[in-house]
């Protein structure tokens, strides 16, 4: 479950917001003022703030300033002050959107769906490393790898000689090397592990992706 902070003085607002957005499937946290909002933040773990401008004791733009010394939480300002020198002072605190009063209960949830959704993709996006060559890819957050578009299965073994040599375009890899990094300087097995391993791999992804260098190793081609 989303977790959301409100920040908001009207009770009117609060009270909409807060059983609109339980109703939606959210956890729903209420702050009556910029310094309790602050605290209450502090203390707990939230998915997105709501937060308004006009605020008791600590106002919306100082808020914001406070939470991004620390955080980037998506926040949503809502307002009711619909001049551009007003947007502008709460993007340069880099706000993530904003809702203007009076709204809906339906834009709201948009707007919050929205900041949400690109806050995920964003987040998969730099936890993502996609490794590519040719028509291959390699994607080492899900283990998972494609050829033209289609799964390939591969064994442990195999996708971490992929993942090397993906990581490494060019350079060439001794069959000590891949035996010591991939298998470690205690394995006492039969060396020729390496060239049967690679030797599957190769025959998985057909063509000629992996090139042996005669006497000397293996190397992406």
């Amino acid at each position: 479950m989303k977790k959301i902070l409100i920040i908001e003085d009207e009770i009117s607002i609060q009270q909409l917001l807060k059983n609109f957005l339980e109703d939606a499937g959210y956890g729903v946290t209420i702050a009556s003022d910029g310094l309790e909002g602050i605290e209450t933040f502090q203390e707990s773990s939230f998915d997105l703030i709501l937060l308004d401008v006009m605020l008791p004791k600590i106002d919306g733009y100082a808020v914001l300033e406070m939470i991004r010394k620390t955080s980037n939480i998506p926040v949503i300002m809502i307002t009711a002050l619909d001049e551009e020198k007003n947007q502008l002072q709460a993007f340069e605190l880099e706000v993530d959107d904003f809702i203007v009063k009076p709204f809906t209960m339906a834009l709201a949830l948009k707007r919050i769906e929205a900041v949400l959704r690109r806050t995920q993709s964003a987040d998969q996006q730099q936890d993502e490393t996609i490794l590519s060559h040719k028509e291959l890819t390699l994607n080492t957050t899900t283990g998972e790898v494609f050829q033209h578009g289609k799964p390939i299965f591969l064994t442990q073994k195999e996708y971490e000689l992929l993942k090397l040599f993906l990581e490494n375009h060019n350079r060439l890899f001794t069959r000590e090397y891949l035996l010591e990094t991939l298998w470690g300087y205690d394995f006492f097995g039969d060396p020729k592990i390496v060239n049967f391993h690679v030797q599957n791999l190769r025959r998985k992804l057909g063509g000629d992706h992996i090139e042996t260098v005669r006497g000397m190793g293996y190397k992406l081609r």
